[in-house]
């Protein structure tokens, strides 16, 4: 059996990138220049610890299913800072959008100069849906 990331040797292709989810569900994730921006051109939430983009594909484009795509800049520190930040919004997405992401969108989250690499997990977690509750426009269930 050969690794995920060899290529195919008939295509010569890699294979998609896929975070793989404790439901079974699997995200795909974006890694073009061209889907972060369609994205950054869409909807967008920002929150205490991360700001999210999503924009609903067209019928024509890509299968079906939640893409997801993660980025920090150099405000939000050295190296390490940002794949600290970038690992923890991989898993606050591998965690929340399966159960709150629709099909056919897809979300692009932007790390925060430093709030996103320190910010209680859960606290994380629950600004995702919060976000993704405002893109889509549903109510928000929080007490008020």
């Amino acid at each position: 059996m050969t690794p995920p990331e060899a290529p195919d040797h008939q295509t010569g292709t890699l294979p998609p990138a896929v975070l793989s989810c404790p439901e079974g569900t699997s995200l795909t994730v974006l890694k073009t220049r061209k889907d972060f921006l369609q994205a950054a051109r869409a909807g967008r939430q920002g929150t205490s610890s991360m700001m999210v983009q999503a924009r609903l594909r067209r019928d024509g484009e890509t299968a079906r299913g939640v893409r997801v795509g993660f980025t920090c800049s150099k405000k939000v520190g050295n190296a390490v800072a940002r794949n600290r930040a970038k690992r923890r919004l991989r898993e606050a997405a591998r965690a929340v959008l399966p159960l709150h992401g629709l099909d056919g969108w897809d979300y692009v989250l932007i790390g925060r100069s430093t709030v996103t690499d320190k910010r209680d997990f859960a606290a994380l977690k629950g600004d995702l849906v919060y976000a993704l509750r405002k893109l889509h426009g549903k109510p928000d269930s929080s007490p008020k």
